[in-house]
């Protein structure tokens, strides 16, 4: 099994995005990438804490590859806003990949690359691919949020 992580606007619909996809097996959405140890999300929520709200990802390789996976990130938001998915605004919803390896690491760039030259988007591409750090498992009830309540994708 490996591990990755993607911080895509607000972490309720990127987790059924990627909990539905063959070979993934099993998503914990939580806080990644700021200064506060244990945060909660009421603090993620102030924008002063600096961690984005992710889904970590547990998949086999053997089912599907990362760069499938990355394939996913970008066709689920815009990564053109900064600090924003839709109505959703601040740093905690910016479009961010957390690598885990230097192979994931030189995959995300290189899919970077290939999603720039795509001209998919008019605007620049504003994700940001940075070095995964401590990942706070966020409160229970955001867990798997959208399944419980048996909807496929959040209303923007």
């Amino acid at each position: 099994m490996e591990v990755a992580t993607f911080g895509a606007g607000c972490f309720w619909g990127v987790e059924e995005t990627f909990r539905k996809i063959p070979g993934v097996k099993n998503t914990v959405v939580g806080y990644m990438g700021g200064t506060v140890e244990n945060p909660t999300y009421e603090d993620v929520c102030t924008d002063k804490t600096g961690h984005a709200e992710v889904v970590q990802i547990e998949f086999d390789p053997a089912e599907v590859s990362y760069e499938q996976l990355l394939d996913v990130f970008w066709s689920s938001h815009n990564p053109t806003t900064l600090n924003r998915q839709g109505p959703d605004v601040g740093t905690q919803y910016r479009s961010v990949i957390f690598y885990h390896t230097p192979e994931q690491k030189r995959a995300a760039e290189a899919s970077k690359e290939k999603m720039d030259r795509s001209g998919k988007w008019k605007d620049p591409i504003v994700t940001e691919i940075t070095p995964a750090s401590a990942f706070y498992r966020a409160e229970e009830y955001h867990q798997r949020y959208l399944q419980k309540r048996g909807l496929d994708s959040c209303s923007l």
